[in-house]
C-alpha cells in the first residue's frame, strides 16, 4: 500500500524531468504501480484509513509523483451527481482543446507540495484526450471542468511541470482569457492533485 513516504516532495529531480512513455502492452509491473497508485487515491478519500495512514485526500497521481519517472497518472472524483469516476491511463496526451479556459476558484494544490500557494493555474476548459487504459486499449475521452483541470495537473507532472509555475509570477490571481467557467470546490483548502 502507497502512504504519504511513498510521494516524493518538490525539490525532488524526479519532478522536473519529462517522464517516459510506458512500453505497450503494459507489463505487470506497470500495470500494478497503476493499481497501487489508484489505491491510494481510494484510500486517502476514504476518512478512516486516511486518518490511520496519515494520508493526505487526493484526486490525481501520476507516476513521477511516486518516484516512478513513465507516463501514467490516475484520477479519482465525483460527477456532479456524485457518482466515482475513476481513471486510469498509459500515455496520456491531449489531442485537442477548447480555447475557453477554467480555473479553480480555490486554487489549486498537490500532494508533493506540502506548503500552500496562492494563485490562479489557467487551464483549458475543454479537452479531448487519447490514452491507453489499464489493460494496454486506446482510449479516447472528452473531459471539461473539473476533471480537465485534475488531468491537465497530472500530465503537467508527465511534463516536468508543477501546477505553481502557471502561476503569474506578477500578478498571481490574473485571470485567463478568453474565460471560461469558474470551478468551485467544497474544499477550502483546494483539492490535492
Amino acid at each position: 500500500m502507497l502512504t504519504m513516504d511513498d510521494i516524493i516532495r518538490e525539490g525532488h529531480p524526479t519532478l522536473r524531468k519529462t517522464a517516459e512513455p510506458v512500453d505497450l502492452p503494459p507489463s505487470q509491473e506497470d500495470q500494478n504501480t497503476l493499481n497501487d497508485m489508484m489505491q491510494f487515491l481510494v484510500h486517502s478519500q476514504d476518512p478512516e484509513t486516511a486518518e490511520k495512514y496519515s494520508l493526505r485526500p487526493g484526486v490525481g497521481l501520476a507516476a513521477p509523483q511516486i518516484n516512478v519517472s513513465k507516463r501514467m497518472l490516475v484520477m479519482r472524483t465525483t460527477d456532479q451527481n456524485d457518482e466515482i469516476i475513476e481513471y486510469a491511463f498509459f500515455n496520456p496526451k491531449i489531442i485537442s482543446h477548447s480555447a475557453e479556459t477554467t480555473y479553480l476558484d480555490s486554487g489549486e494544490g498537490c500532494l508533493s507540495v506540502d506548503r500552500n500557494v496562492e494563485g490562479i493555474v489557467p487551464r483549458y476548459a475543454r479537452i479531448k484526450i487519447e490514452a491507453y487504459d489499464a489493460d494496454g486499449n486506446k482510449v479516447v475521452k472528452r473531459l471539461r471542468g473539473f476533471l480537465s483541470i485534475v488531468f491537465q495537473h497530472e500530465l503537467d507532472h508527465l511534463n516536468g511541470i508543477m501546477f505553481y509555475d502557471r502561476i503569474e509570477g506578477d500578478d498571481p490571481y490574473k485571470k485567463p482569457l478568453p474565460p471560461g467557467e469558474i470551478i468551485k470546490v467544497n474544499n477550502d483548502d483546494g483539492p490535492l492533485l
